[in-house]
């Protein structure tokens, strides 16, 4: 059920364009065409597959505090949280290599048409996200890492993806000649962004949440029955 909710909820709830809105640069610029969109979202959903369970295993067993316990007691006091960001940055960059070279080798016009945004992945502010927002919710598992940041991708692939198909379509529509370009791409995105807000409600833990209400219900019943009770006998002394 775990790896269920955060899948869903890193898709819709937490996606990385709307509701956190990283890696707009990439999102903006290569999302005129759909076939654009589609390799670099399947390049940033491996990328971040595979940098995501990385870093976490860089995490437990090298920078939190603690963390090198595994080396001997004398390193138990060891923090090196400080090498955080130069290690993630620096596995993905290496990852990002790898993509670059496969592209190229297996699809020449997909490595023409994305150009330089391919390499731009190694400094997509939604890759480094992915890393430092496992960091700071304390994923537990490698597999819950590994979910995390396929589930992280996916958002961002159908973000880049629904963008580009409209994008493709409002070519022959009638925008007002200001709002041209990036100003109707910038207020599409807004009302994208609050339709993804409405899947806010759907993993939000209800049914956890109604039981202290109905506690607290309840309680409040039990004090009015007790008060109700207190009156009556009051009334009956004074009479």
């Amino acid at each position: 059920m775990e790896h269920i909710e955060l899948f869903f909820k890193s898709i819709f709830i937490d996606n990385m364009v709307f509701a956190v809105f990283l890696g707009m640069c990439s999102y903006l610029a290569v999302s005129k065409k759909v076939a654009t969109a589609v390799g670099l979202g399947a390049a940033v959903i491996f990328v971040l597959a595979i940098t995501v369970p990385l870093n976490w295993l860089l995490d437990q067993y090298l920078l939190q505090p603690g963390a090198l316990k595994w080396l001997g007691e004398e390193y138990v006091d060891y923090d090196l949280s400080f090498l955080s960001f130069i290690m993630f940055i620096a596995t993905i960059a290496t990852m990002v290599q790898l993509v670059e070279i496969v592209v190229e080798k297996f699809s020449p016009s997909l490595y023409n048409s994305l150009g330089i945004f391919l390499p731009l992945i190694a400094v997509n502010c939604a890759i480094l996200g992915g890393s430092l927002f496992m960091q700071s919710r304390e994923i537990e598992t490698l597999g819950l890492a590994f979910n995390y940041g396929i589930s992280s991708g996916i958002g961002w692939f159908l973000a880049i993806l629904a963008i580009a198909a409209i994008r493709e379509k409002i070519r022959y529509s009638n925008v007002p000649a200001p709002l041209r370009g990036l100003g109707i791409t910038f207020i599409i995105t807004g009302l994208m962004g609050i339709g993804f807000l409405s899947f806010g409600g759907m993993l939000t833990g209800g049914d956890e949440e109604e039981q202290p209400a109905t506690e607290t219900a309840k309680q409040v019943n039990e004090l009015q029955t007790e008060k109700a009770k207190e009156l009556a006998d009051n009334t009956k002394i004074v009479k």
